[in-house]
């Protein structure tokens, strides 16, 4: 899940924040003013007056939600917000983010953005455990992507899963997110948030899947097809997310420079006439859901810290048809392309080890192949790092269940 990237936006301090000159993790809320018309919001009706970080958001979630109806707010495609279910909750007994009750994380990270924390055997230990089921999840929700279903029902059978494995949701009242995860359909770039629209033959949808178990958290998100099929264009933008992603994810090992991810992911993309977005970043992640270092999906020269084992991240990159610029909706979450183009994303939680990378949300042996992994021109087949370890668990995946000689 995004950090939401800004040097021109209002420093708010909390774990999520970028420190370079342009970025703000993309899960992350602002102030920032919007280059689109005016954003005064105009509501017909409001049942819930639930604010974020208000803390009530995860003991006392509202009898019933509905979303405000905007009498003027300049959308840009042709996604409207639906009507929401109340917040859930989760059981006393499942261990809980500092933010779980208040909306309000209060771990601190580093003052500095080149300092990163690498981590002891015991905590790579847990994000595996953490990462696993994070992607178990995922690979559960894409299958329930189909026409008709509703991203409130996946968010549902998220919810359901994580709790059923002694685990919380981690977007779950992160600075008052009202839902389990994000749901972001077409010109949606990032933190949509599950309601009733169903989804639609031909639609996009990026699925970011967020679990904090074992006291650490494991991120990941991906790309699906509604019905199994979409336009060329779509197509196109899909295929060249991924690779760019793939190229990044390729480039990680110890002693690089984490500023040289962007320039990889701008390169591949620039060319075939996309954009990458600026506004949100990847993250460290660990038992602080956002953190250092800060990746940038564009060219830069920022001081975000040197590769090292042990360090953990996300790389995110989020690429759009038309303009990187966002619109942010009145919800304060909702960020959605300016023109109306649609938009892609690919995340996984990365492990730096001493001879490479490994993704600790990484596919497994049941997890669905998807187009782009079949037509990839970067990597055949499902990627699982770098590393000795990977390669050879990758290599027999993609052999004895994909058919594929990598």
């Amino acid at each position: 899940m995004m950090k939401f990237n800004k040097s021109f936006f209002l420093f708010v301090g909390c774990c999520c924040l970028c420190l370079s000159s342009h970025s703000t993790s993309a899960f992350l809320f602002t102030t920032q003013q919007s280059t689109a018309p005016s954003l005064t919001r105009c509501y017909e009706k409001r049942t819930s007056k639930t604010k974020k970080g208000s803390g009530k958001g995860f003991g006392s979630a509202p009898a019933s939600t509905t979303t405000p109806v905007m009498t003027s707010f300049p959308y840009a495609g042709t996604i409207r917000p639906g009507k929401q279910t109340p917040q859930k909750t989760v059981p006393d007994h499942i261990p809980q983010p500092d933010y779980a009750k208040t909306g309000r994380p209060n771990a601190q990270r580093p003052l500095l953005p080149w300092i990163v924390e690498p981590k002891t055997l015991e905590q790579i230990q847990a994000m595996r455990t953490a990462g696993r089921l994070a992607r178990q999840v995922l690979d559960m929700a894409g299958r329930m992507v189909a026409p008709g279903i509703t991203t409130d029902d996946i968010d549902q059978a998220v919810h359901e899963m994580i709790i059923k494995n002694n685990a919380y949701p981690s977007p779950l009242n992160y600075h008052g997110y009202p839902k389990s995860c994000c749901t972001s359909v077409n010109e949606v770039i990032c933190h949509g948030i599950p309601d009733d629209r169903p989804l639609q033959a031909g639609d996009i949808i990026n699925l970011d899947v967020t679990v904090y178990k074992d006291g650490h958290h494991g991120d990941c998100s991906e790309m699906f097809v509604v019905g199994g099929e979409c336009d060329d264009a779509s197509r196109d933008l899909l295929q060249t997310t991924y690779d760019a992603w793939l190229l990044a994810c390729q480039y990680v090992k110890p002693d690089r420079y984490y500023k040289d991810l962007g320039a990889l992911i701008e390169d591949h993309i620039v060319p075939k006439g996309y954009s990458t977005v600026k506004a949100f970043c990847g993250h460290g992640v660990g038992s602080i859901f956002h953190t250092t270092p800060n990746i940038l999906h564009y060219r830069n020269n920022e001081p975000n810290g040197q590769m090292a084992p042990g360090h953990t991240f996300t790389i995110e990159p989020m690429i759009c048809q038309g303009s990187a610029k966002h619109l942010s909706w009145p919800d304060d979450w909702t960020a959605t392309t300016i023109d109306g183009g649609r938009s892609a994303q690919f995340e996984h939680t990365l492990l730096i080890t001493p001879d490479g990378v490994e993704a600790l949300t990484g596919k497994t042996e049941d997890s669905p192949l998807q187009f782009w992994e079949r037509e990839s021109k970067v990597h055949l087949g499902i990627w699982l790092g770098t590393s000795k370890d990977a390669v050879e668990k990758q290599t027999k995946i993609n052999r004895e269940k994909h058919g594929l000689e990598v």
